[in-house]
């Protein structure tokens, strides 16, 4: 098979498109003919040799990846035979191999694909769409809400911007450039404003008019989310999920005492009764044109490509990689 192989940490042009042997499925396991691999900004620091939350540091050469939908087409012993042929989504937890025509996972990682799904936008939910929920969880939002979302056309961005409208509140899409804001106000934020312009908040309290933000949900970190921030009005809150704008190997946000919260990690997964309840609801929403992913599709050899575009913010939606 082919598949993309990193031998030494560094910069994207590291991934290599290389023929490997087949991965064989261990007891209890099955291997999948992959249709979609989803890549995540994660993966370009652990490229770099950052751990970020990974218990260890990965063996190299590695085949990257995390999240992989497909067919099952190899069954490992004591795998029940049903599984085989059903196209799937799984989440890969630390475990790589997902940048691959082939890869191998755990049978109980394994979710069935809806039927109206993709093998792409099936990925897109089983990773940023279960993230996206788990932070759903802590706004509480309703017609009287006034939702600061920045990047909004990211993967995770342009979800709860779904999440937000369908629950009826005020929406505002933060993105970067004409074309990013475009796809923000398609989704149906009420209003879409580019953090690029220096009086972008001023527009923002141009356009709501008087009101003031109850909610920033905030993945960037950063000026962004300082400026953000100041919009809230009192008892508003600022959820933290990450902070792209700083880059994941330094970890910092902007924390406001008494009003940032942390979200991400233990807490959404204690709230939610476990990764895979939000893997399920996540489908379920996606099968039921709930929540709609955005998905930029890169081929598999062009993985490299796909990790600059994702580092220099040049992509809309979950990024995936098709063999």
């Amino acid at each position: 098979m082919h598949a993309i192989r990193l031998h030494a940490y560094g910069p994207a042009e590291n991934l290599l498109h290389e023929e490997v042997e087949d991965p064989v499925p261990g007891p209890g396991q099955v291997r999948v003919a992959v249709a979609a691999a989803g890549v995540h900004l994660l993966d370009t620091a652990l490229r770099e040799g950052l751990r970020g939350p990974a218990p260890a540091p990965t063996p190299l050469p590695t085949v990257p990846g995390r999240e992989v939908a497909g067919v099952v087409e190899s069954l490992g012993e004591g795998t029940p035979a049903s599984w085989l042929g059903k196209r799937v989504v799984a989440h890969l937890g630390f475990a790589p191999g997902g940048y691959a025509e082939l890869a191998v996972t755990d049978a109980d990682r394994l979710h069935e694909i809806p039927a109206n799904l993709d093998p792409a936008r099936a990925v897109a939910m089983i990773g940023t769409g279960r993230t996206a929920l788990g932070i759903a969880q802590f706004t509480d939002l309703g017609p009287d809400s006034v939702v600061v979302i920045p990047a909004a056309a990211g993967g995770i961005g342009t979800l709860l911007v779904q999440y937000a409208r369908n629950a009826g509140a005020t929406v505002v899409g933060l993105a970067g450039g004409p074309h990013k804001t475009a796809r923000v106000r398609a989704n149906g934020a009420d209003l879409a404003v580019d953090y690029r312009n220096p009086s972008w908040p001023q527009q923002v309290r141009t356009g709501l008019g008087g009101r003031t933000a109850t909610v920033v949900l905030d993945g960037v970190g950063g000026d962004v989310a300082r400026e953000a921030v100041a919009l809230l009005g009192p008892g508003g809150r600022h959820l933290v999920f990450g902070w792209s704008a700083e880059g994941v190997r330094d970890g910092k946000g902007h924390f406001v005492e008494g009003v940032s919260q942390s979200v991400l990690g233990p807490p959404m997964i204690e709230k939610a009764g476990g990764l895979r309840a939000l893997e399920l609801r996540a489908l379920a929403e996606a099968a039921a044109g709930r929540l709609s992913p955005a998905v930029q599709r890169f081929p598999l050899a062009e993985a490299a490509a796909a990790h600059r575009a994702l580092q220099t913010r040049e992509t809309a939606g979950k990024v995936v990689l098709e063999p």
